[in-house]
């Protein structure tokens, strides 16, 4: 048996607001040194499968530049092995932006075809979780599915989130939903999917002609394919997590500094890969002190970091204080700020006695309130946040701006800055 792995990761990420507006989700920062596409690559050669192309189409120039020719992960190897990646582009028949999942694979079914694996896996670039995918692939085998999909309960008011079925007692699925309002079964679609190569092509061109399709994955291929009856259920019993909102995004990050975190990034037996910079070790400064926190090579920390994640390059200067928050690459924090419960991206500097995330009023941000309302402040890339400016909860400060960008120097909960018309 051959298996070409497709990762799918050009998803924008529109719920992780400011995070996601100049990158693909799947290069999002995590977890201090990491971005999220490390994990299902690095899942894919822990499971000794070296034949991978990843699918681009948002904003994709920070992902392909992390990538490479896939190094880190011993990817760049001979052809037909190692990374491949497949951007989408005008024809003169039936190529353009895709239009869902299962268009993306449509439009590039040529190439899949050209490839001669007789087996397909297909992951999402968005996720965060370990899995072997050899396990997943017996499975498809031992049950002679033309589809498996890994799947795991969710919690129930998080059903509507995701494709919801019910299975019977071998595991073949019998019913299927996409993102349904009301569900009683929390049996989840984890976005992971094998399929036998010469059916799936044939579906796709029937999906393809079909003008009333979404031609999406969830939306059409698998209700289609459950009601010919040859679907299958494979369950997943380890940890596996969507990072697609800005609270689930700071949750698992948070998660991380448990003792006892369910993501075991120290497990040698299943590393991580990542594409790294050469930098020196982090340097803690008295009075500096970095408590139950995770810090990445080249920090220094001068003042205080409590329950927070740095990533590399993060200076905290003396008097600062860190707590409950994701600070990335490069952020330098000055003598007496506060950071309380944010999120702040690459290269922003926070001007001294900032106080950023204060007070305790969480009301949602006027300009986003379905994404930035429980109490998470978000500054986006270079953002320079002046000195003595007090910046309330759930506020959203706009990427490069400046001083001159502030009406006011008290930012009340919910605001947003953004930068004026030049």
């Amino acid at each position: 048996m051959s298996v070409l792995t497709i990762i799918l990761a050009g998803g924008a990420g529109s719920r992780l607001s400011i995070l996601g507006e100049k990158r693909a989700k799947p290069a999002v920062p995590f977890a201090g040194k990491y971005r999220i596409i490390d994990f299902p690559l690095s899942n894919a050669v822990n499971s000794d499968l070296y034949r991978i192309v990843v699918m681009t189409q948002f904003r994709p120039h920070s992902l392909m530049e992390h990538i490479g020719i896939g190094e880190p992960w011993d990817l760049n190897r001979r052809p037909p092995m190692g990374v491949h990646i497949w951007q989408p582009y005008r024809g003169r028949s039936d190529q353009d932006w895709y239009r869902g999942t299962a268009d993306a694979l449509y439009q590039n079914r040529n190439f899949i075809r050209d490839e001669g694996c007789d087996t397909l896996l297909i992951l999402a670039g968005d996720h965060i979780y370990k899995q072997d995918y050899r396990d997943l692939i017996r499975f498809h085998q031992d049950k002679g599915a033309d589809l498996t999909v890994a799947v795991m309960n969710v919690r129930p008011e998080e059903t509507n989130r995701f494709g919801i079925m019910t299975v019977d007692a071998g595991q073949k699925i019998a019913h299927f939903v996409e993102k349904p309002k009301q569900s009683e079964s929390t049996l989840a679609s984890m976005g992971i999917y094998v399929f036998n190569t010469k059916f799936l092509l044939e579906i796709l061109e029937k999906d393809g002609e079909d003008k009333t399709s979404s031609h999406d994955f969830g939306k059409n291929i698998i209700p289609a394919i459950v009601a010919m009856e040859r679907a299958y259920a494979y369950p997943f019993l380890g940890y596996w997590v969507d990072v697609g909102t800005i609270q689930s995004y700071w949750e698992t990050s948070m998660a991380l500094l448990d003792e006892k975190s369910e993501l075991n990034l120290y497990d040698q037996a299943w590393t991580i890969h990542t594409r790294s910079e050469e930098r020196p070790p982090v340097k803690v400064i008295p009075p500096g002190e970095l408590v139950k926190s995770m810090a990445s090579n080249g920090c220094v920390i001068s003042g205080t970091v409590i329950n927070s994640v740095l990533s590399p390059g993060v200076c905290v200067e003396k008097g600062a204080v860190v707590r409950d928050s994701v600070i990335m690459n490069d952020t330098t924090i000055h003598a007496g700020a506060t950071i309380d419960r944010c999120i702040l991206d690459k290269e922003v500097e926070v001007g001294a006695n900032v106080k950023l995330g204060a007070g305790k009023d969480d009301t949602a941000n006027k300009l986003e309130p379905a994404n930035i309302n429980t109490g998470i402040t978000i500054v986006g890339k270079r953002a320079h946040i002046p000195e003595n400016a007090v910046i309330g909860r759930n506020c959203r400060i706009d990427p490069s701006t400046v001083l001159e960008d502030y009406p006011s120097l008290e930012v009340p909960s919910g605001a947003t800055i953004s930068k004026k018309a030049s």
